[in-house]
């Protein structure tokens, strides 16, 4: 514990914020007295690091190592200043900065502009709190050699991070390996220096021109003009208290859609997230006014983004779910999406793309229309680097409609997409379940369904994975398992994962990997058949094998 209580003091004397130096100073003084619970609450603080990997940082706001404050990030920075000076062929680089509404975001986008200026690059920073996709977007823009948006995305209220993008070869997208454990290198370099006052810092850098926004706007308005259908078209949006609305609803003017009825309570960003407890809308609870707003409304159809409105969530009337509405899957959003994107690229060609755990009925689809598809590992960062890309999806609610504008999710560009196809439905006299249905008749019923099993002890998940490796089963339930692909091993292209995905007899395919997040495994459960009862009926007999092969290896 001498050691943590050194750490500790040694953190305290460089730490700039006045909020976490005193939640240190008390914590320390605990732990000088005796106190047992904050003598492991340092430990957990001191004992490591957030590490920064191809997702950035991401972590609880707090004092220490282990927590997201001013000082891991002004390390987060000096180091990736390192970076980027060190693989430029000369010339100061351009890094462009943004951030979104949570705690402490606004702050952490300073820091970083004035540690970048402060080290010789060109810094910009975008004009006010805005969506990811924003900043994706000025990357690429702006001709920026790398991005830095200050996000935890749908996180717990409690969370921020540090997400960065390159520009250049990589076309604005996220990093991905060996970037990280190179930018990490250079951060582990600054730490041990040991002190974040020394490094210089300068006010010099730039404002980003509100025309950076407007450019945006304009992209992503073109995405899907409202055709005639849209007219009367009665809808609801939520921000979910993030940052989302008011570029939602200058695109919206832009693009020509009549405006929604919005969630009062959630429409401003408000990084308390007060009527959530998790700001998900994949998240039970989550979406519970926007239902509650529908109904008065009498909608036809719900839209929400998450905080940061990279993600986009769909919801529609349906009279067999309790209180009338149902939100859609990740999977059926892509489906659809990656439908349009694919008759609007049918004779030009180009690639159809999505996670290895998304649904395979965007395969049906690309092979319908002539296209390539590419099965990726799970992410963004994977998905935006597919050859030829025309559209991407991966099935926890993220969505890439306009590779050519913005190379990583983006909930506002296809909330925008969605709009199109449900106006241009309803011109027709259909609506969003209806194109489902269409959807099923032309390429068959796909279902999915997933397990998730938390565990307190993370080497559980390990000696599951181990298990499973080392006596595969042969069937899930009462049906043969005809193939296994270990990912560790390499397969079809892709990077080494640990995943495992088995293809059963009737066509079903089950995918078991760690999450990468949290301490959870997931199971991933798809199944195809010609109807969507017998999809329902194929999907419910899957998850009863699925976690019986589970119980017999736990």
């Amino acid at each position: 514990m001498s050691e943590h209580l050194t750490a500790a003091r040694a953190w305290l004397a460089q730490d700039p914020d006045a909020v976490t130096r005193e939640e240190l100073a008390e914590l320390i003084a605990r732990v000088e007295d005796g106190d047992a619970a904050a003598a492991d609450d340092l430990a957990d603080r001191f004992s490591t690091r957030l590490a920064f990997g191809t997702a950035g940082l991401r972590g609880t706001l707090g004092a220490g190592p282990n927590r997201m404050n001013r000082v891991l990030v002004a390390q987060a920075a000096a180091g990736f200043a390192a970076y980027l000076l060190e693989r430029s062929s000369g010339g100061s680089p351009t890094v462009v900065v943004g951030y979104d509404g949570r705690r402490n975001s606004d702050v952490f986008a300073r820091d970083s502009v004035e540690i970048f200026a402060g080290a010789g690059l060109h810094a910009i920073l975008l004009p006010r709190l805005l969506p990811t996709p924003v900043l994706a977007f000025a990357v690429r823009h702006l001709g920026a050699d790398a991005g830095v948006m200050v996000t935890a995305s749908h996180n717990p209220p409690d969370d921020n991070g540090y997400k960065v993008y390159l520009g250049g070869a990589d076309d604005g997208a996220q990093i991905v390996s060996p970037a990280d454990a190179e930018i990490a290198a250079h951060i582990q370099r600054i730490a041990d220096e040991g002190d974040v006052t020394v490094l210089p810092r300068s006010v010099g850098y730039a404002n980003a021109p509100e025309s950076v926004v407007e450019a945006y706007v304009a992209a992503t308005s073109a995405v899907a003009p409202a055709p005639a259908g849209a007219e009367g078209l009665r809808w609801v949006y939520t921000a979910m208290h993030g940052v989302g609305w008011e570029t939602v609803s200058r695109v919206l003017t832009e693009a020509g859609y009549p405006a929604p009825v919005v969630v009062e309570a959630q429409i401003h960003p408000d990084g308390r997230f007060p009527t959530v407890a998790f700001p998900n809308p994949e998240e039970p609870g989550a979406m519970d006014l926007a239902f509650e707003t529908a109904r008065a409304a009498d909608a036809e159809l719900i839209i929400a983004n998450d905080p940061d409105a990279d993600r986009l969530a769909v919801a529609i009337p349906d009279a067999e779910t309790e209180g009338g509405w149902r939100r859609l899957s990740g999977n059926e959003i892509g489906l659809l999406l990656g439908w349009r994107a694919a008759r609007a690229a049918a004779g030009t060609g180009g690639t159809l793309a999505c996670s290895l755990v998304s649904s395979p009925g965007l395969q049906a689809v690309a092979e319908h229309y002539g296209l390539d598809f590419r099965a990726t590992l799970t992410g963004f960062k994977w998905i935006s680097r597919a050859p030829g890309i025309v559209f991407g999806f991966e099935e926890a609610l993220g969505y890439l409609v306009n590779p050519d504008v913005v190379r990583d999710k983006d909930g506002i560009s296809a909330a925008v997409a969605l709009l199109g196809m449900a106006a241009e439905a309803r011109g027709q006299g259909r609506d969003i379940a209806d194109l489902l249905r269409e959807f099923r008749e032309t390429f068959g019923a796909f279902s999915s369904d997933q397990i998730s099993v938390r565990v307190t002890d993370v080497s559980e998940i390990a000696g599951i994975m181990a298990s499973l490796r080392a006596q595969p089963p042969a069937a899930v339930g009462e049906i043969g398992v005809s193939r296994i692909d270990d990912l560790l091993l390499g397969v079809d292209g892709l990077p080494p994962g640990d995943v495992l995905r088995l293809w059963l007899e009737d066509g079903s395919r089950l995918i078991v990997r760690p999450s990468g997040t949290e301490p959870k495994l997931k199971l991933y459960l798809d199944v195809q058949a010609a109807s969507a009862k017998k999809a329902r009926r194929r999907l419910e007999a899957l998850r009863a094998g699925a976690e019986a092969m589970l119980a017999s290896v736990r």
